[in-house]
C-alpha cells in the first residue's frame, strides 16, 4: 500500500474498524458466504455413485477447509491485499500498476488483465443466477408443492434486483453488513449443533485426509476438486473491493467471523451426513429443524440478493475502470449517491447482466445444473491474478526470481489443478463462462487495438500545433475574423491541431479571443490530488494548452475541473465558452490492421459509445460537434 494508505489504516479507531469490517461482511464476503448452500452437496455427488464411506465424507470436508485456508486465507487475505495500487485492488487496478514497469511484457500483461476482467464479468452473470436459485430451492423442503414455482420466484427476485439498480443501493446498503453477519452466525450455530452428530468429523482438520483422498480416488478425485472449488468462489471480490474498505477491516472480518463460520458450517454438514447418509441430498437445509426452515430460506435469499448486489456493483466499477483505462468505449455512467462517488449505475452493463442472468436461470433451471458451469470463470480469474501477482512481486517488491517462484509456484500449480478439474465440466455447461469471457475479451481487445490503429492513421494528417499557432497568429489579409469569448477544443493529442479547430476555421472562418486545447488523460493510479489535476501552458496570446488528469477510479467531470482552473489565472466565463468536439464517421477498410469483422465490431462499439459531452459532463447548451470521415 502507499504510505498515505498505510497511515490512514494505522489511525483507524476500534469503532471505525468495527463498522468497516461489518460493512465488508456484506459486500466483500456475500458471495463466498452463499457457497455452503451448494458446495458440499455438489462435492458429494461424484463419490456417492457406489455408496458413501466415512473416509470420503471426512476427506471432502478436509479439502474444503484447506482450500479456504490456502487460497482465501494465505493468497488473498494475507498476501494479495498487500499488492495494491494506491489502496485499490482488482485485476485492472493491478494491470494499471504493472503497465508502469512492463519491461517488454506489455502485450502479455494486457491480455492477462483483459482475460481476468472478462472472467470477472462472466462471474457477475453466473453468481446471481446460482446463488438465488440455490436459496429459493429451500422452499422444496418447506412444502414440496412449491417446487414448480422455484424458477418463476427466482426470476422475479432477480428482475426486481436489476430494476432497482438505477435507484442506487445507498438506502439499503447499511443493512447489508448486519444481515450477512446474521447469516454467518446462523450458519455457524447450525454447524456447532450438528458437529455433535459425529465428532469424528473434526479429523478433517488433518490435511492427510485431503491429500490421501486425491491420491487414491484418481479421476473421481479430480472431478470432486471441481466441486470443492465452489467453496472459495467470491475470493476475487476480496481483492476487488480493497479500495472500499481497506486491508485491516477485510482481514478482521475474515478471521473473526467469516472463516470460523464457514469452517463450522462445513464441519456440521459433514457430521450430519456421517450420522445420517440420507441427508446428502441437501445437507445445508437439512441441518435446520422444520420450524426454522422458512426463516432460514428467507435469510438465505436475502444473503444471496446481497451477494448478487455486491457482484453487480463490482461489475459497474470494473467497467468504469476499463473505460478510463481505454479498454472499453465510453458508456453512460449515472451516479446514484451525491456523497459517495463509488455508487454508480451503468445502464448498458445492467441490461447485459440482466439478460445474461435470466437466460442462465431459464436455461439451467436448477442450481445443480448451474453449479457445473460456475467454477471455470472463478478458477480462470484466480490463475490470471496469481500470474500477475508474480510480475508484481518481481517489479514492485523487488523479489528475486527464485524467491518469487518458491512463494507463488505452489499456488499457481494448485489453481491450475482446480482449473483442470473444472474444465472437465465443459460439456455440462462449462462452455457458458468460457463463451462469456471470450466475448468480453474480444470486445476489450478490439477496442484497444482499433483505437491504437485509428490514432496512428489520423496522426499522418495531423498538423503540429506549434507551427499551426505561429501561422494563424501572423497578420494577413486571409486571417480569420476574431470573435469574443473562449473556445475549448477537446483532443487526445495535445501536440497536434485538433480536427474540430481546423474544421471550424475551414467552415466558419472565425477564431475566438481565447482558444484552449484541452486533453483529458487517465493516469495509472486510482485518484489524482486537486494540486495535480491540471497542467496549463500558454502557447501564445490567444492559445493555451490544458491537460486534465484523472485517476481510473474517478468520474471525469470536466466542467467541475475547469471551474478550479480559474484559480490558476486562466480567466473565462463558462457562459461565453464554447466546447468544440470532433465527431468521426468511421468507414471499414479491408486493408487496415484488423480483419473486416473486427473493423465492423470496432465501428459498432464506437457508434454505441456515450456522447463525449455527456460523459465528460460538459454544459449541454455550449457544445458544438464537427464531423469528419475516417477510413480504418
Amino acid at each position: 500500500m502507499s504510505e498515505e494508505s498505510h497511515s490512514h489504516e494505522r489511525h483507524l479507531g476500534p469503532r471505525k474498524l468495527f463498522y468497516l469490517a461489518l460493512g465488508s461482511v456484506g459486500v466483500v464476503y456475500g458471495d463466498i458466504g452463499t457457497s455452503p448452500l451448494y458446495a458440499f452437496r455438489e462435492a458429494l455427488k461424484p463419490v456417492a455413485h457406489d455408496g458413501l464411506t466415512r473416509f470420503e465424507v471426512i476427506s471432502l470436508i478436509s479439502l474444503m477447509i484447506w482450500a479456504l485456508t490456502i487460497i482465501v486465507t494465505i493468497k488473498y487475505v494475507l498476501f494479495l491485499l498487500r499488492a495494491d495500487n494506491d489502496g485499490e485492488g482488482g485485476t485492472l487496478s493491478l494491470l494499471a500498476l504493472l503497465m508502469k514497469t512492463a519491461n517488454g511484457h506489455t502485450a502479455l500483461l494486457m491480455l492477462l488483465g483483459l482475460m481476468g476482467a472478462a472472467l470477472f464479468l462472466g462471474d457477475a452473470m453466473i453468481t446471481p443466477a446460482l446463488s438465488v436459485l440455490s436459496a429459493v430451492e429451500g422452499l422444496k423442503l418447506v412444502t414440496p408443492q412449491l417446487s414448480d414455482y422455484i424458477v418463476p420466484i427466482s426470476v422475479a427476485i432477480l428482475a426486481l434486483l436489476f430494476v432497482v439498480q438505477s435507484h442506487g443501493t445507498g438506502a439499503v446498503a447499511r443493512f447489508f453488513g448486519p444481515i450477512t453477519a446474521l447469516w454467518f452466525l446462523v450458519m455457524a450455530a447450525a454447524g456447532i449443533v450438528h458437529i455433535s452428530d459425529d465428532y469424528g468429523i473434526l479429523a478433517a482438520f488433518n490435511p492427510y485426509y485431503a491429500v490421501s483422498f486425491l491420491l487414491h480416488e484418481g479421476f473421481y478425485g479430480v472431478v470432486v476438486l471441481g466441486a470443492v472449488f465452489l467453496t472459495v468462489t467470491g475470493a476475487e471480490a476480496l481483492y476487488a473491493d480493497l479500495g472500499h474498505f481497506g486491508r485491516r477491516p477485510i482481514q478482521w472480518a475474515w478471521f473473526v467471523l467469516v472463516f470460523p463460520s464457514l469452517t463450522l458450517n462445513y464441519l456440521g454438514q459433514g457430521a450430519l451426513v456421517l450420522g445420517n447418509p440420507m441427508t446428502m441430498s441437501d445437507p445445508f437445509y437439512l441441518m435446520y429443524p422444520q420450524w426454522a426452515l422458512l426463516p432460514v430460506v428467507i435469510l438465505a435469499t436475502a444473503a444471496t440478493i446481497i451477494a448478487s448486489q455486491a457482484v453487480i456493483t463490482g461489475a459497474f466499477s470494473l467497467v468504469r475502470q476499463g473505460i478510463n483505462l481505454g479498454f472499453l468505449p465510453r458508456m453512460e455512467i449515472l451516479f446514484t449517491s451525491e456523497t459517495n462517488t463509488g455508487q454508480i449505475f451503468v445502464p448498458s452493463v445492467n441490461a447485459v447482466l440482466f439478460f445474461g442472468v435470466i437466460f442462465l436461470v431459464l436455461g439451467f433451471k436448477t442450481s445443480d445444473a448451474l453449479a457445473t458451469a460456475y467454477g471455470i470463470s472463478v478458477t480462470g480469474a484466480m490463475v490470471v491474478t496469481s500470474i500477475m501477482a508474480f510480475e508484481f512481486v518481481r517489479a514492485r517488491w523487488n523479489w528475486s526470481l527464485p524467491v518469487a517462484v518458491i512463494a507463488l509456484a505452489p499456488l499457481v500449480v494448485l489453481e491450475l489443478i482446480f482449473l483442470g478439474a473444472n474444465l472437465l465440466k465443459i460439456h455440462d455447461g462449462g462452455y457458458i463462462p468460457i463463451m462469456i469471457a471470450t466475448a468480453f475479451t474480444v470486445i476489450m481487445w478490439t477496442w484497444r487495438r482499433g483505437t491504437a490503429i485509428l490514432t496512428e492513421k489520423t496522426r499522418h494528417t495531423d498538423i503540429p500545433l506549434a507551427s499551426f499557432v505561429s501561422s494563424i497568429e501572423r497578420k494577413s489579409e486571409h486571417s480569420p475574423a476574431h470573435v469574443p469569448g473562449t473556445a475549448i477544443f477537446l483532443t487526445s493529442d495535445p501536440d497536434s491541431a485538433p480536427a474540430a479547430l481546423l474544421h471550424n476555421l475551414k467552415h466558419n472562418h472565425v477564431l475566438h479571443d481565447r482558444n484552449v486545447i484541452l486533453t483529458i488523460r487517465t493516469v495509472n493510479k486510482p485518484r489524482v490530488s486537486p494540486q495535480e489535476r491540471y497542467k496549463v501552458e500558454q502557447i501564445s496570446e490567444r492559445f493555451s494548452r490544458v491537460e486534465l488528469l484523472f485517476g481510473f477510479m474517478e468520474s471525469q467531470n470536466v466542467s467541475q475541473a475547469l471551474a478550479a482552473l480559474r484559480k490558476t489565472g486562466l480567466k473565462f466565463d463558462i457562459m461565453t465558452t464554447s466546447f468544440y468536439l470532433g465527431r468521426r464517421k468511421l468507414v471499414p477498410d479491408a486493408k487496415s490492421g484488423m480483419p473486416y469483422w473486427q473493423d465492423r465490431l470496432y465501428i459498432a462499439l464506437a457508434n454505441a459509445a456515450a456522447n463525449p459531452s455527456d460523459y465528460f459532463r460538459l454544459p449541454a447548451n455550449r457544445v458544438v460537434e464537427l464531423g469528419s470521415h475516417v477510413i480504418i
